[in-house]
């Protein structure tokens, strides 16, 4: 039952649109100097949802997030012993 999300970092001219993109999916922030809206949808309606954004004429560019794809476990999980006395120490 668990849905894979993924984000997309909508590039705009203006951002009295952004209120609209909410019906494409979560708005999560909006960036008022950089211009950009970042809106998380369902997985398997990126390539769809990403057509019409394209096909307005506010819209810039529409890029994906990545994050679901990339590896998250990572090799040398285990703490530095010198970094973790500095931790406990409060420097």
């Amino acid at each position: 039952m668990f849905v894979q999300r993924q984000g997309l970092v909508v590039w705009l001219y203006s951002l009295k649109q952004a209120k609209m993109l909410r019906r494409f999916g979560n708005v999560h922030y909006v960036s008022k100097k950089l211009k950009y809206v970042v809106l998380y949808c369902n997985q398997d309606e990126v390539e769809g949802i990403t057509e019409k954004l394209n096909s307005f004429s506010f819209v810039k560019k529409v890029e994906p997030s990545y994050k679901p794809f990339l590896r998250m476990e990572y090799e040398n999980s285990a703490p530095d012993k010198a970094k973790e006395y500095d931790y406990k120490m409060g420097i």
